[in-house]
């Protein structure tokens, strides 16, 4: 029986209701399995066609207007605005570059002649951009004959001027580019528009490749600092030209490394967390498997993902999927009271664990021979590393999710979708290294567009690097 014979069912009269009956065995058994089979693949095509980013690793960027992010909370009758006792936020007086003072003259009450100067005045600050932000240095190199021998002699050239922009501007083309994500007509343009300063996008490429040579060290420091830390794993795709690439991330409390590899392999994970990694930190992804499960911690936040997708297929799989995304969600509010100090580890390991992770062992068990075989096999694989579930309560600083590596990479993806990766290794390099000190120094507070600066200069005068690493800062 074919596919396009069932397409044509609804143009035939019903059939007699003995024809099941005198059907051979045969021939009623290979209809039921077909049925059946087309069951399957309905209900996997509908699953398919519901996946969005709370049931599956697809990005809230992908989601359609129709998916609705969460149940919408209860309004608690304030207003909007800042309340009732929070931290005010002063206004930042900034040192001035110009000083312009108001006297009155005569006295407001009785006309008086007023002189002398307020000891603390009352400041109303402007701040204000100069008509032209750049910075012009002419290096003029005379010519001069020798009052004895006619020789011409020429002054020696300056090694700034053969480059033709100073540290600064180099950073600010870093910065644009890596921190805003321009691509490089827009910073040709911005530069323009704003400073006034011609450039062109081939200059604009040259300087992000210097940029990426002066961050050479500062990178492979920050790789081999994060190497053998606890740390949180997470991949995403890249372009690198015409190919399929993939950019790792591994953030650490301080600092934070990417790397770009063409695949998306244990060699390209190796790379990036070393021979002996410390605590990781990840999703389901098979390139983790490897990994002690007593040194792993698996992501709650992808687990409830994947509980939510049992739920949404509907078949004998969702009753797990429902119980396994009630107790991911005791645990999502029982560890912050933890992690915020109200409650203590041990009355987390005395209270909470072990019943929480005896019902969720009992409950993954029954998924595993629930008969749905899409659920069968999330649970089957969850109780081959299930004590990865737990590690975040007997190791200290690791947390139950992933989330510190999403955030990390949230910002590649974006620069990812606008710029449709790099073109060349000199690119990549250039993505990784600049992302890099950027996540880096957000992390540990430091300005971004000053680290930049201090490295290019130490890099072109040929004299001590800065670091990313906050003992050597």
């Amino acid at each position: 029986m074919s596919i396009g014979y069932l397409d044509r069912m609804d143009n035939v009269p019903p059939l007699p209701s003995d024809l099941w009956d005198k059907t051979p065995p045969d021939v009623r058994e290979a209809i039921l399995a077909l049925v059946l089979a087309f069951e399957r693949r309905i209900a996997a095509l509908e699953a398919r066609l519901g996946q969005n980013s709370s049931n599956s690793s697809r990005p809230p960027s992908s989601d359609g207007p129709q998916v609705k992010r969460g149940v919408p909370r209860p309004s608690g009758g304030r207003k909007r605005g800042g309340q009732e006792g929070h931290t005010r936020h002063e206004r930042v007086i900034l040192p001035p570059d110009e000083v312009v003072d108001h006297k009155p003259s005569r006295c407001g009450r009785c006309d008086a002649p007023l002189a002398g100067d307020d000891p603390e005045p009352v400041i109303d600050q402007v701040i204000e951009l100069p008509p032209v932000m750049r910075h012009v240095i002419h290096h003029r190199r005379h010519t001069l004959a020798c009052p004895h021998c006619r020789a011409l002699t020429t002054a020696e050239p300056v090694p700034e001027a053969a480059r033709g922009f100073g540290p600064r501007l180099q950073a600010a083309t870093a910065y644009f580019s890596g921190v805003g994500r321009l691509g490089k007509r827009p910073i040709r343009q911005l530069f323009a528009d704003l400073h006034g300063i011609p450039i062109s996008t081939g200059s604009v490429s040259n300087l992000e490749a210097r940029t990426g040579l002066a961050l050479r060290s500062i990178h492979d420091e920050a790789m081999d600092h994060t190497r053998g830390l606890d740390a949180n794993v997470d991949e995403t795709g890249w372009r690198q030209g015409p190919k399929k690439a993939w950019l790792w991330a591994a953030v650490t409390n301080s600092v934070t490394a990417f790397l770009i590899r063409r695949h998306r392999d244990r060699r390209a994970f190796d790379d990036l967390v070393g021979p002996t990694p410390g605590v990781l930190t990840t999703d389901r992804y098979s390139v983790y498997n490897h990994l002690d499960p007593g040194r792993r911690q698996v992501c709650w936040a992808h687990l409830r993902r994947d509980f939510q997708a049992m739920i949404d297929r509907r078949d004998r799989g969702s009753p797990i999927g429902e119980e396994l995304l009630m107790h991911a969600d005791i645990l999502a509010e029982q560890w912050p009271k933890v992690r915020d100090g109200t409650r203590s580890r041990a009355w987390f390991s005395r209270k909470v664990l072990p019943w929480l992770r005896e019902e969720v062992h009992l409950l993954l068990e029954a998924g595993s021979g629930c008969g749905c075989a899409k659920t069968a096999g999330v649970c089957g694989e969850l109780l081959s590393i299930e004590s990865s579930l737990w590690t975040f309560a007997k190791v200290p600083g690791v947390e139950p999710t992933n989330n510190a590596a999403e955030r990390a990479v949230r910002h590649a993806v974006c620069w990812r979708k606008t710029s449709y990766g790099t073109d060349s290794e000199r690119g990549s390099r250039f993505v990784e290294r600049i992302l890099t000190v950027m996540a880096s120094c957000r992390s540990q507070g430091r300005d971004v567009m000053d680290f930049l600066t201090r490295a290019i200069t130490a890099h072109q005068s040929q004299t001590e690097i800065p670091s990313l690493l906050p003992n050597r800062a």
